[in-house]
């Protein structure tokens, strides 16, 4: 069974601001099952915690019935996996939005004289970065990241956390260690974001949602989204200006 590139998301915290990840309406939640349907939108199935996992998709989510069915994958061990697992986390993207949900048991069924799954709907779903603001993934050839000052019993402590992504808006960061406690709608001033052939920008962030993310390896690391409060206009120039030449190079080398 192949192992994916994708990683896991579940959210352990999130302000009211940023609620609409989470879709807990069984109408939307129906709705955005029948858009990978209707796109025949690629789901990565993982059994159980499984590290391994198989591709379907979603073949028919019409009616009233509570139920929706999925193809097979082509994997005859994967599928027998599914099948036993109690649970199944689903992951595809939908119109360039992070989709993520959990199924609680796959049934085998014939659809169309041919096998494959039923299961019930998610009473909840996941979307992740839908943002007004464009969202730079960092490069990994060059890194980014933000130094944070955390008050701690011996004295405040400055914290190294990786960039992950990066907006107009704001970043998402691999969350530091134990130590620093960070929560949604907590306020960090004089933050220091390097950037690339910048000089260092001090920054305020506020915490907005905290997730808990399985890496390809296995290895879970938290997930902080921060907004940024109060930029400054010449800050705000200098990221979009980076974010500018990053998409450019990129476009460049897809473009040889």
């Amino acid at each position: 069974m192949p192992n994916s590139s994708n990683v896991r998301f579940e959210l352990l915290e999130s302000d009211s601001q940023y609620s609409q990840y989470l879709v807990r309406d069984p109408r939307e939640v129906r709705f955005v099952i029948k858009q990978l349907a209707a796109k025949r939108a690629l789901i990565s199935a993982y059994p159980d915690d499984s590290p391994n996992f198989g591709l379907t998709s979603v073949l028919e989510a019409g009616g009233n019935d509570q139920s929706f069915v999925l193809d097979v994958a082509a994997d005859a061990g994967l599928n027998e996996a599914l099948e036993r697992a109690d649970s199944v986390i689903c992951i595809t993207q939908l119109d360039r939005v992070k989709v993520q949900f959990r199924l609680e048991g796959m049934v085998r069924v014939q659809h169309n004289n041919a096998p494959a799954f039923s299961a019930q709907y998610p009473d909840k779903l996941l979307r992740l970065q839908r943002r007004e603001y464009f969202r730079l993934v960092a490069p990994v050839a060059h890194a980014i990241n933000c130094f944070i000052p955390m008050p701690t019993a011996t004295g405040d402590r400055v914290y190294e956390a990786r960039v992950l992504d990066l907006s107009g808006g704001g970043l998402a960061i691999v969350a530091p260690p134990s130590g620093a406690q960070l929560h949604p709608d907590m306020e960090i001033p004089n933050c220091r974001l390097e950037i690339p052939d910048s000089p260092p920008i001090l920054i305020t962030l506020k915490v907005r949602n905290i997730f808990r993310v399985t890496q390809r390896n296995g290895t879970e690391v938290l997930r902080a989204g921060c907004q940024f409060v109060g930029l400054q206009t010449a800050t705000a120039n200098i990221i979009h200006r980076y974010i500018l030449k990053v998409e450019r190079d990129r476009a460049s080398r897809v473009a040889q």
